[in-house]
């Protein structure tokens, strides 16, 4: 087999035993054993577990990048960008079921790897500024209350993420409930919740 297909052959192989044991679990055995070759061959084309991990994140941190950047941009107006985001993670988690499963094992470990760290910044940044985008807009508001808007914004940003992780992978094991009906949910989860808090109501305390 060429180098190239055969490399590609052993991160698929790589991807669906990362996305199903977790990669403290997973063993280049496994993988080797998975793409049908010698551990052998497999190290010779990843010397390590550590270096295969990071190869097979930089590919679905590259895709699911990608697809966020053509998207996104485009939408028009914050609420519109928040739906295309939706859309887009719904559409990767459908259309890459092995590398969603991947992202919502991992994403919430950052010790694994830069990579995985990193995308979970750029989600992090990507929601912020749409979240921020009206405010930062808004004549009434002096510095000083944009500067608190945005400070509790970055806070709310990490549930943001969580829930719309937890929000796809539900969808996922319940496909009797229209894919519409929760992207719409995850949508309004965000936008009209969040918007809420972003105003600064609070619960009463007691």
């Amino acid at each position: 087999m060429p180098f190239a297909r055969r490399r590609e052959q052993l991160l698929a192989a790589a991807l669906g035993e990362f996305a199903r044991r977790g990669f403290h679990l997973t063993q280049m055995e496994h993988v080797a054993t998975a793409a049908h070759v010698s551990k052998a061959l497999l190290y010779q084309h990843f010397p390590s577990k550590e270096g295969l991990f990071t190869e097979v994140s930089t590919v679905i941190v590259n895709d699911l990048t990608d697809r966020l950047n053509t998207t996104v941009p485009g939408a028009g107006g914050a609420e519109r960008a928040i739906q295309a985001m939706v859309r887009v993670l719904f559409d990767y988690a459908t259309e890459e079921p092995e590398a969603w499963m991947l992202l919502v094992r991992h994403l919430d470990k950052p010790e694994i790897g830069v990579e995985l760290r990193e995308l979970r910044e750029r989600l992090g940044v990507a929601f912020a500024d749409l979240l921020m985008a009206r405010r930062r807009t808004d004549p009434t508001l002096s510095p000083a209350a944009l500067a608190a808007n945005e400070r509790r914004v970055r806070l709310l940003v990490p549930l943001m993420y969580g829930s719309m992780l937890s929000i796809v992978s539900w969808w996922l094991e319940h496909p009797d409930t229209p894919r519409e009906r929760a992207e719409a949910i995850a949508t309004e989860f965000i936008w009209l919740g969040l918007e809420r808090l972003r105003r600064g109501e609070r619960l009463p305390r007691t």
